[in-house]
């Protein structure tokens, strides 16, 4: 075994891509994701899971950024994103375009990420580093999901739970025994 590096990584990849498309569209909505450097991870993984949009929301900080670009690694090139400062209009206008709109957030009622059977359109919603989404943007989403906590912390780093989920929902097969969205889209 050895690493694969210059043309044949390219071609591994280009070959890798093509042969596994993803079934689901994926956009993600950053609501005052605080930290640069978390907004720089989430371009960047973006950019690798092919996410069709980043929407960036409240006080998420905007590109360009010295310290987004840096971890980022010039993504916000290739990622298809804008800002919002309202984020009420755009879920409404996702919804209307067929999106689920999901939370990531633990809730009363939230199901954790594997259970939830996703729709071939969604909408992942990721908040602030210390306060999560906002009451009003949870009661505006769809359902809520969570990462499962096995250790002593309650939560993950915002842009690794942004990853996990998002790879997640590209590459998860239907599930007649998922959780179903409540809202009829």
């Amino acid at each position: 075994m050895r690493p694969l590096i210059g043309t044949e990584l390219k071609r591994f990849l280009r070959n890798f891509k093509r042969e596994n498309r993803t079934k689901r569209s994926l956009i993600l909505i950053l609501q005052s994701v605080e930290y640069p450097y978390n907004v720089g991870a989430i371009f960047r993984m973006a950019d690798g899971a092919g996410v069709g949009e980043l929407i960036l929301t409240g006080i998420t900080p905007l590109p360009p950024n010295p310290t987004i670009d840096k971890v980022a690694r010039s993504k916000t090139r290739s990622v298809k994103w804008r800002y919002s400062k309202e984020i009420a209009g755009d879920i409404n206008d996702l919804r209307n375009r067929g999106y689920a709109i999901i939370g990531l957030e633990i809730t009363d009622d939230a199901v954790p990420f594997y259970s939830y059977d996703f729709p071939e359109r969604t909408c992942l919603v990721v908040g602030n580093e210390d306060h999560g989404l906002t009451k009003k943007t949870l009661s505006a989403c769809d359902a809520s999901i969570f990462i499962p906590m096995y250790g002593k912390g309650r939560s993950h780093n915002v842009g690794t739970a942004t990853a996990i989920a998002t790879y997640h929902i590209l590459h998860s097969a239907p599930s007649s025994s998922s959780v179903k969205p409540d809202t009829q889209i």
